[in-house]
């Protein structure tokens, strides 16, 4: 299994606050059987530009890097990029893509979509250099009408649902049923920290990790691991 989306590089958002805190969110992992990791921090347009966000991304990743442990998950440089205005005529976007793939981890905003967001949204996947992922879907599941995300699916759209979902039974139903049409292509903690909002598989049924377990979009993907 592969963590699509956690919050684990160290000092980069509200996620881990210190590369102690970070390896010990890595051997959690590990010992619920992950073998992959998206180190996917938040990238808020309005608060860095790209060139920086990345220089700060690898400063921590290298922070990190010297003191990881092969026993732990392999590890994919990524980013959960938050709409912003205009944001299909982005033309540098995909450096925010995880490593070695055109995925790009999109967070919508928690509000109804306007007309506006949804074009500029497809308009950005029909670029040949990214597709998106929308993280967390279930966290929409009341604000935004089914017959969107299934239009968002139809038109090459993946998504990303969040482990949490399976902790409360409408959540957990509503996955399912997207699941048994396809609908489901990633999971991820959404983890930050240790005890509070720590990565958690425990509640994910055995038959949803075999049917995403064997994922394909990594296979091919660079590790940033030396």
């Amino acid at each position: 299994m592969i963590d699509f989306h956690t919050h684990i590089l160290p000092g980069m958002d509200d996620g881990s606050r210190s590369v102690e805190q970070s390896l010990e969110m890595l051997n959690i992992e590990a010992r619920q059987g992950i073998t992959g990791v998206v180190l996917s921090s938040h990238f808020y347009a309005d608060e860095n530009n790209i060139d920086a966000f990345l220089q700060r991304r690898q400063a921590a990743f290298d922070r990190l890097a010297q003191q990881y442990s092969k026993d732990m998950p392999r590890l994919y440089l990524g980013a959960e990029v938050q709409y912003f205005e205009g944001i299909g005529r982005c033309d540098d976007l995909s450096r925010l893509c995880i490593s070695g793939t055109d995925l790009l981890l999109l967070e919508m905003p928690m509000t109804p979509w306007s007309k506006r967001m949804v074009d500029d949204v497809i308009q950005l996947n029909k670029r040949s250099d990214i597709r998106i992922d929308i993280a967390h879907l279930d966290r929409y599941f009341d604000c935004q009408p089914k017959a969107l995300w299934r239009r968002l699916v139809d038109v090459g759209f993946l998504i990303q649902i969040n482990t949490s979902a399976f902790r409360h039974f409408r959540s957990r139903m509503i996955v399912m049923n997207m699941l048994k049409r396809g609908q489901v292509h990633f999971l991820g903690t959404d983890c930050h920290g240790v005890h509070s909002r720590s990565p958690e598989w425990t509640k994910v049924p055995d038959k949803v990790k075999e049917l995403l377990g064997s994922n394909t979009f990594l296979q091919s993907a660079e590790s940033t691991i030396l």
